[in-house]
């Protein structure tokens, strides 16, 4: 026995009946409770947050850190590591690929360009887009990071969380003021975030880029994602707005349902 844990308890199986081995478990568990944290935390952070035993949790970041998925740095906090870039760009465009259908569907019904975004960390990631039928029509570049203050899909990606989780991702955004309309405090962004609750959908009002207007629902599971329709202020009317946020949330769903069966079939 060894800091109160031996290594096969640490590597051993968990119950048979989930045919899953805790070792991998308890890893990931520890990746994606940094990733709420922002990506940098500290080992007691970690063990006041996972519940495992400080000596359990060191054995594994370092086995972490040798892959070069988790990182010391000079603080002697653990970040995430760069490894995990190659791992999130293949799963983002798999996931886009995955997605495209649905967004296609979306712009034979709207007209305008839709949009799937993942949270990854603190930050908004673009993976897939259908260009919109229109001639003037709005352009998201996929692989594209944002803060999720000043996008739709950012805030309703947050209004799903809870509240203490978008806190902490909200403390290591930067307000930066795109426009005149972005929302630049956090006592502000609250009250924003309780309208999307309120209502079951984000807008991004001209608060990226002037003149463009965006709608955004986020998926109801375990994906941290949001789909979204955008285009210019002049044609993204109330009336559309109507038509498109019953359709993208048909279409949340869908991706949901498609997820799901998946993951059931690989189960």
């Amino acid at each position: 026995m060894r800091n109160n844990e031996s290594d096969a308890e640490l590597a051993g199986a968990a119950p048979a009946r989930s045919g899953t081995v805790q070792a991998v478990e308890r890893a990931v568990d520890l990746l994606e409770a940094m990733a709420d944290a922002g990506g940098t935390v500290s080992l007691s952070h970690l063990a006041a947050t996972s519940g495992l035993p400080l000596p359990t949790i060191h054995r594994l970041v370092r086995t972490l850190a040798g892959r070069g998925y988790v990182r010391q740095q000079s603080s002697r906090e653990y970040a995430l590591g760069p490894r995990l870039v190659r791992l999130g760009d293949t799963a983002g465009r798999l996931v886009g690929v995955w997605a495209r259908p649905r967004l296609a569907s979306l712009v034979d019904d709207l007209g305008e360009s839709a949009n799937l975004a993942l949270l990854e960390g603190n930050q908004v990631v673009y993976v897939a887009q259908e260009p919109g039928r229109h001639s003037m029509r709005m352009f998201t570049e996929v692989g594209r990071r944002v803060s999720p203050h000043c996008t739709a899909v950012g805030k309703a990606l947050l209004a799903r969380m809870p509240v203490d989780k978008a806190r902490e991702i909200l403390r290591h955004t930067d307000f930066v003021a795109h426009t005149d309309n972005t929302i630049t405090s956090l006592e502000a962004f609250d009250a924003e975030l309780e309208k999307v609750r309120a209502a079951g959908y984000a807008l991004d009002e001209g608060e990226q880029e002037l003149g463009v207007r965006c709608v955004a629902v986020a998926l109801d599971g375990p994906l941290p994602a949001a789909v979204s329709i955008s285009g210019p202020t002049t044609r993204m009317t109330e009336s559309l707005l109507d038509s498109a946020v019953p359709k993208l949330h048909a279409a949340a769903d869908a991706l949901v349902d498609a997820l799901a069966r998946q993951d059931a079939a690989t189960a």
